[in-house]
């Protein structure tokens, strides 16, 4: 009656019909999965921007303005005199920025000994440290 290339043939198809019918199944959950992502993504998307109108109405002026009148006694607010300002080039210098020596120092062949390298850098630092801006009286 059936020969063996007929049942191999039938095992073959019901492992394939199998194949397929769990390629299916993994397929569906994955689509699930993207679409609650892409849910999530637009519930963040909405809370973002509703987020950002509230801080638009809690950052008008004229809500702050009123807010600093009622709130004067407690909170003695001052405008900042234009003197306060300071301009980028006013800042002291970055320590992290400072060279490691100066070339001053250096010998014929261009090398610094650590105890120069060193003396030169605690210099740098401290030169660095102090501000000598117009809005700011020296100590």
């Amino acid at each position: 009656m059936f020969r063996t290339l007929d049942i191999i043939l039938v095992v073959v198809m019901t492992a394939v019909a199998a194949i397929t019918y769990t390629l299916k199944h993994q397929a569906e959950l994955k689509l699930e999965e993207v679409r609650r992502i892409e849910a999530e993504i637009k519930l963040e998307r909405d809370t973002i921007d509703l987020l950002k109108a509230d801080w638009a109405l809690l950052t008008q002026p004229a809500r702050l303005q009123k807010l600093i009148q009622t709130y004067q006694q407690e909170l003695q607010l001052t405008p900042t005199a234009s003197t306060q300002l300071v301009q980028p080039s006013e800042l002291p210098m970055l320590k992290a920025d400072l060279p490691v020596f100066h070339p001053a120092d250096a010998n014929k062949d261009g090398e610094v000994s650590q105890k120069e390298a060193k003396a030169y850098e605690k210099k740098a630092a401290q030169d660095a440290d102090r501000i000598s801006t117009g809005s700011v009286k020296p100590e």
